[in-house]
């Protein structure tokens, strides 16, 4: 049985960064490369229908131990891609063993240093065993750890028969950091009354409760005069452009927020005097305030186009995702597992709210409840990124812990 720590540097070294300008699923090529693997893996360890589709969806089951055939059918689910924010090409992670609580030298070329000071949780970890990056990519914790976390425990299962547990069916999914990697999630052949994402962060999360979102991209059209006989003819759509900016409230920014506050987020500004592209991103908890925050948009372009005159701002508004919270309250007893299996193993759960999204977000709007759980990795996406291997040791014991108590209800 392979440990779980070599089980996750292999992975991490497999570039699967995914791509939202490719217009491909898989969005990358990486990806399916990496789930034609994961399914051979699978297949080796001894899972139960294991099935690759085309557009990367790695399925496969454990079945039931004997007399626990008719206990509810528990999935645990991950994504293979990695963040686009960071390259995830050459990863070279390495073992900080016992660490000391102090800095840590990720580059000393580069002089990229992962301080305490910056990064208070690392005081969490003090003696821990952390696996880091090398300063120039991400690492892919987010969610390779979630996967090594999952077949690991599978692998305990198969090997322990002696262990009861109901039916077991596991996938793992592409494109979930581009908002994708529920498009093609086929819920019907998963055929779970429940799942879980293993996709959080910090031992203990447990979060049932995600952002409503929406994408918002706003095209200001200018028009371009010499400047030296521009007056009443210039249209600068940049100048345009931040005057937007300007007019949604300063404070209600992803760096200005915590926990239920929701936000307005600037992704990207590009453009010239002729034509200026924003892209937003909209965040709220409570749906009312959501909408309100698209109409305030949409009313912000509305007084542009009426100061500078028609069609000079146009706005493309289109939703994501919702909370789940309103398809997981009906069914609060698989909070309540997850809870359980938490304090089984001695873990303190935190419930709090995703201040994201997850592919369980949208799997609990298409018939499957998925709540979402810890990883056990920080600082996701970029450069500083770790996760402590006892972290994910621990992961893997919830993971048992939840077939156990699911097998119970047999």
């Amino acid at each position: 049985m392979e440990c779980i720590i070599d089980r996750f540097l292999r992975y991490v070294k497999v570039d699967t960064q995914s791509d939202s300008n490719t217009g491909l699923t898989p969005s990358t090529p990486g990806q399916m490369a990496f789930a034609k693997k994961m399914a051979e893996e699978l297949k080796q360890i001894g899972l139960k229908e294991v099935d690759l589709d085309k557009n990367g969806y790695v399925m496969a089951t454990i079945p039931a131990t004997s007399g626990k055939e008719k206990a509810p059918v528990v999935g645990f689910i991950a994504h293979m891609d990695t963040s686009p924010d960071l390259t995830g090409k050459n990863v070279n992670p390495r073992i900080v063993e016992n660490y000391d609580g102090g800095d840590i030298v990720l580059n000393g070329d580069e002089n990229i240093v992962m301080k305490p000071s910056e990064f208070p949780e690392l005081a969490n970890y003090k003696g821990k065993n952390l696996v880091v990056t090398d300063g120039k990519t991400l690492l892919g914790a987010d969610d390779k750890a979630g996967v090594a976390e999952i077949v690991t425990a599978m692998e305990y299962l198969v090997n322990h028969p002696e262990v009861e547990h109901g039916k077991i069916r596991i996938c793992f999914t592409p494109d979930e950091e581009i908002g994708a990697g529920a498009d093609n999630f086929n819920v019907e052949k998963f055929g779970a009354d429940f799942a879980y994402t293993m996709d959080g962060s910090e031992v203990g999360e447990l979060e049932f409760e995600n952002f409503n979102a929406a994408l918002a991209k706003i095209t200001v059209h200018g028009r371009n005069v010499h400047p030296g006989y521009a007056k009443r003819k210039m249209r600068n759509s940049i100048r345009i452009a931040n005057q937007i900016i300007f007019m949604l409230p300063r404070h209600e920014t992803p760096e200005h927020t915590e926990g239920y506050e929701g936000f307005y987020h600037l992704m990207s500004f590009n453009g010239d005097v002729e034509k200026t592209e924003m892209l937003y991103i909209i965040r709220d908890f409570k749906h009312d305030r959501f909408e309100d925050r698209k109409k305030e948009m949409e009313h912000l372009v509305k007084k542009i186009n009426a100061e500078f005159g028609e069609n000079t701002a146009e706005l493309d508004l289109k939703d994501q995702y919702y909370n789940m919270r309103e398809k997981i309250e009906p069914v609060m007893h698989i909070v309540d597992i997850a809870k359980k299996a938490m304090e089984n193993v001695d873990v303190v759960p935190i419930v709090k709210p995703i201040r994201g999204g997850t592919d369980g977000a949208r799997l609990s709007y298409m018939g499957l409840p998925t709540p979402n759980i810890f990883t056990g990795g920080h600082n996701f996406h970029g450069r500083f990124e770790f996760v402590p291997v006892q972290s994910m040791e621990k992961a893997v014991e919830v993971i048992l812990a939840i077939s156990k108590l699911v097998a119970e209800r047999g």
